[in-house]
């Protein structure tokens, strides 16, 4: 997860327009397999040892972390080629990506300590939004007064925490129940897929770009069930 900060060096060798293209059907798939991994797999995980009002805490605390994370550090993913930042956002951004990571590393390596198969299909959800994150994040870094080395090796450094957070998990899992930690992770996953890319996907009016949006997306929806049918 953390080298999939370096794909923003593809940003050199893509055209912008080329980039543009490819970005928003990868958002779209994003966005469906973070909402499946979440309902078909991390949530039926975690709340099978937990009470029906404990697991809806675990995941409105999950939510509500991000939406703080977005409030208080003003942080937004851009999934645009041609974003615009002043340095100070820079920071912001490097800092937001920190704790995002971190969390991430705690939700998805505690779902794969209960469950590997349901795991290692959190991770798949979360590696296919970081890949279009990370691209967009590197053009503010960039934009926001960092050389393009630099920038690459910052994006890097942030996304370290995320093994930081499942290394957390799994000392943590020797002491307690980390059913929650994994609802908590399935938390995080709708709010980024309801609030960061949703949104994204619903900007361009066109038929032909709607038609293939919803097309990625309900792809991301439908191989996250079909992996929730085949592990069950």
């Amino acid at each position: 997860m953390s080298a999939i900060a370096l794909v923003g060096s593809v940003t050199v060798v893509l055209k912008p327009a080329t980039l543009d293209r490819l970005l928003l059907p990868f958002v779209s798939l994003a966005a469906g397999t973070l909402i499946g991994g979440a309902l078909f797999h991390m949530i039926p995980e975690g709340s099978a040892a937990l009470d029906p009002l404990v697991t809806g805490v675990w995941l409105a605390a999950g939510f509500v972390t991000f939406l703080g994370l977005e409030l208080f550090l003003h942080w937004h993913h851009s999934h645009s080629s041609e974003p615009t930042g002043r340095k100070p956002v820079t920071y912001l951004i490097l800092i937001g990506d920190a704790v995002h990571n971190f969390l991430g590393g705690l939700g998805i390596a505690s779902t794969f300590l209960i469950n590997p198969a349901a795991g290692v299909t959190a991770w798949v959800a979360a590696a296919a939004h970081e890949v279009p994150q990370e691209l967009g994040d590197f053009g503010i870094l960039v934009r926001g007064g960092f050389p393009r080395r630099s920038a690459l090796l910052w994006n890097f450094l942030s996304a370290l925490t995320f093994p930081l957070g499942a290394l957390v998990a799994y000392f943590a899992a020797q002491q307690f129940e980390v059913s929650g930690l994994v609802l908590f992770g399935a938390g995080n996953f709708i709010y980024i897929a309801a609030s960061d890319l949703v949104p994204e996907i619903k900007a361009n009016k066109s038929f032909r770009a709607a038609a293939t949006h919803f097309g990625f997306f309900s792809v991301g929806i439908a191989l996250t069930l079909c992996l929730a049918m085949w592990n069950a």
